[in-house]
């Protein structure tokens, strides 16, 4: 028999935070608003957390307790002194003022007496007032586990000790510290698991919730990787054949060099967007994140060494990557003359198919009389690097942040410049395949990965989350 999602009211103050982390928890940017208005949210919204497609969390958004102290007041002096607080409650509700003065506290008390447990969202800048003192009185009175979740714990304006006495006094001595917009690791675990001694009877539940969330994580962080190695393959599978006429004039080597440039950045772009859709972030939505894809779009020009030095972005021992499109110019490879490449006959012009790799190719192009516009090795650094960072960047943001994300760059010998650069090592085999560029001129119309790159991809996925298993 499929059990019941256990029902969670997000209740405080107003301008708490707490829409701000039921989008967090359920990692949807668009549920509710959240504003610096007062009193944003006005009615009681729904939204579930789904486990393998079943609902097993229901959690309750609720408006802001905004007159505690009246309601308080009201309470102590025209209802029955005999009768329990959750009684004198209901009493409340049946009265015309709870379609009155005191309309979005009923809402929220109403919420409290139909659900399994309450998570109090405090933000701790906020100075310790007696109207936060009626407000947990309220929320005790509706006879449900009340679970505080310290909000805004990291800013320099925490007055989390003072809070945490406070808390104490009304017997709420089990308290999470979670900040929505940048959550600690482990902050869910801590959580649910938090939870459970409140639920018992549903603890296995919650257990269950709080290991699928940790199995969720992995994946996607997998998924993450497996997206940035197929870019390094694209990028180090691209190869423009140019003419020795075309190479010579210089205006059109430009705008070749302009035009694969462009190629390369798109890739970077699209490989932005698809990890900000993975970890739950809408490209374009600046509602409330306005994230650097709108604010720059995470843009870093990857073929500027200027760009990349503002960066900080460094391989070796602080050597700065000179990044810029390679130009192989096929004159005289590995000491092979014109005529040495002649006498291969006239099989040379297979010499790749035949198992030659790059040097049968170039001695291929040399009696051509072509050359060809590569990626460097810089680039697929920077690449790699700067889309680990973003990836980091993503797994510590709360969708709830209002501020940009940070743009810290790999340092040297960190791990993820120790990924970045193992990875473009491992990417090496791609440039002996351009038709394992996903759209490129050696693909056909209807492209397919093939096996052999499809292999590739898996063993620099596995390099790069190295960039992640060996962060602190």
């Amino acid at each position: 028999m499929t059990q019941q999602p256990i029902r969670i009211a997000v209740v405080g103050h107003t301008n708490a935070g707490k829409t701000s982390l039921l989008r967090t928890l359920t990692r949807r940017i668009a549920f509710g608003e959240v504003s610096q208005r007062p009193g944003t949210t006005r009615h009681v919204e729904s939204v579930d957390l789904e486990v393998n497609g079943e609902a097993v969390v229901r959690f309750f958004d609720t408006p802001g307790l905004e007159d505690a102290v009246a309601l308080r007041e009201h309470l102590a002096a025209g209802f029955d002194a005999q009768a329990t607080p959750p009684e004198r409650i209901r009493q409340f509700l049946r009265g015309p003022e709870a379609h009155g003065v005191f309309e979005q506290e009923a809402k929220v008390l109403r919420t409290m007496l139909e659900i399994d447990a309450a998570f109090l969202v405090i933000d701790v800048r906020e100075p310790v007032l007696p109207k936060f003192r009626d407000e947990i009185e309220l929320l005790n009175s509706c006879a449900r586990p009340v679970l505080p979740v310290l909000n805004f714990v990291r800013d320099a304006a925490s007055r989390e000790p003072a809070w945490k006495e406070l808390l104490s006094a009304y017997g709420l001595h089990v308290q999470v510290r979670f900040d929505a917009a940048a959550p600690f690791v482990g902050a869910e675990q801590d959580l649910y698991d938090d939870l459970a001694t409140l639920l018992r009877d549903r603890r296995e539940l919650l257990r269950g919730v709080a290991d699928s969330l940790a199995a969720e994580a992995v994946r996607r962080r997998e998924s993450a990787c497996s997206r940035i190695a197929s870019l390094l393959v694209d990028a180090a599978a691209v190869r423009r054949t140019v003419s020795s006429t075309e190479f010579a004039d210089d205006a059109r080597r430009k705008a070749l060099v302009a035009a694969l440039q462009k190629d390369v950045f798109d890739k970077a772009q699209h490989c932005t967007d698809d990890l900000l859709a993975l970890y739950g972030f809408r490209q374009g939505d600046a509602d409330e994140a306005p994230l650097p894809i709108i604010e720059g779009r995470w843009t870093l020009d990857f073929f500027s060494p200027e760009a990349m030095k503002d960066a900080g972005l460094r391989l070796g021992k602080g050597a700065v990557i000179g990044a810029a499109v390679g130009v192989v110019a096929d004159l005289a490879v590995a000491g092979i003359s014109l005529g040495a490449g002649a006498a291969l006959g006239g099989a040379i012009g297979g010499a790749v198919s035949q198992g030659l790799g790059p040097l049968g190719r170039k001695i291929a192009n040399k009696l051509r009389d072509v050359h060809e516009l590569t990626v460097e090795d810089g680039v697929l650094f920077t690449l790699a690097a700067w889309q680990l960072k973003l990836t980091q960047a993503l797994e510590l943001r709360g969708h709830a942040a209002t501020q940009r994300i940070a743009t810290e760059s790999p340092e040297d010998g960190d791990a993820p410049t120790r990924a970045a650069a193992a990875a473009v090592r491992g990417a090496q085999p791609a440039r002996n395949h351009p038709e394992w560029e996903s759209g490129g001129i050696a693909s056909r119309s209807f492209w397919r990965p093939s096996p052999q790159r499809e292999a590739l991809v898996a063993e620099l996925s596995i390099a790069l989350q190295r960039a992640f298993v060996e962060t602190p």
